[in-house]
């Protein structure tokens, strides 16, 4: 239930898909009202006051800095996008310092999942620090940031394998933990998605490049 409108809301399934865990407090036109939050990549039912006037339906990054100014300044922000999973997919990183891009890249597949696009664009940020930087690398995929602070020492150690099974996307996956091990002074923190954060709209705009045409 929906703590402003007090009306019920459900989420779409794109969106319980990619983050299981997450329950949000107020339905997406209440968030879409305040300009503070919208839903997932491809999900449906979006407010069309949230969508823009690109074709994808998707906001641009100049969109994005018109409308949002919360969340960290400096860092390292990553996200991927699938519409439809698998499907076509896009990722995105962006660095910035003091609210200033230092650098930024985005690329797209035609075939792929929304997990290797997540991993994708958290390699593109990792790449955009050097070994001896301090920085923090935010995501809004749990799974990639508990992969690379969890339990990736323990799969290296097994010779790359879970207890259950097999590590899936192992290329991107073994890729990324090497970037962050050559790292010392860089940390991944998950940081929640589509809740008005910055930059992170900003890299979520950046992955979305692809259904723009950009």
């Amino acid at each position: 239930m929906c703590e402003r409108c007090g009306n019920r809301f459900e989420l779409p399934a794109a969106v319980r898909q990619k983050y299981p865990s997450w329950t949000p407090r107020t339905c997406m036109e209440c968030r879409d009202s305040r300009g503070n939050g919208r839903a997932a990549k491809g999900a449906p039912g979006r407010s069309p006051e949230r969508r823009g006037t690109v074709p994808g339906g998707e906001l641009t990054p100049a969109q994005v800095l018109e409308r949002f100014t919360d969340g960290p300044a400096t860092g390292v922000f990553t996200d991927g996008s699938c519409s439809g999973n698998p499907g076509p997919g896009g990722w995105g990183a962006v660095r910035v310092v003091d609210g200033q891009i230092v650098a930024e890249r985005f690329g797209h597949d035609p075939a792929t999942t929304n997990n290797r696009m997540e991993l994708t664009a958290m390699i593109a940020g990792l790449e955009m620090l050097d070994a001896g930087d301090t920085a923090t690398v935010h995501s809004d995929s749990s799974l990639v940031v508990n992969t690379l602070t969890k339990w990736a020492a323990g799969w290296e150690k097994r010779g790359w394998k879970r207890k259950e099974g097999e590590v899936k996307n192992l290329e991107l996956v073994q890729r990324a933990y090497a970037l962050l091990q050559e790292r010392p002074g860089v940390r991944v923190e998950w940081v929640r998605a589509h809740d008005g954060t910055r930059w992170n709209e900003y890299a979520d705009a950046l992955s979305t490049a692809y259904l723009r045409g950009e």
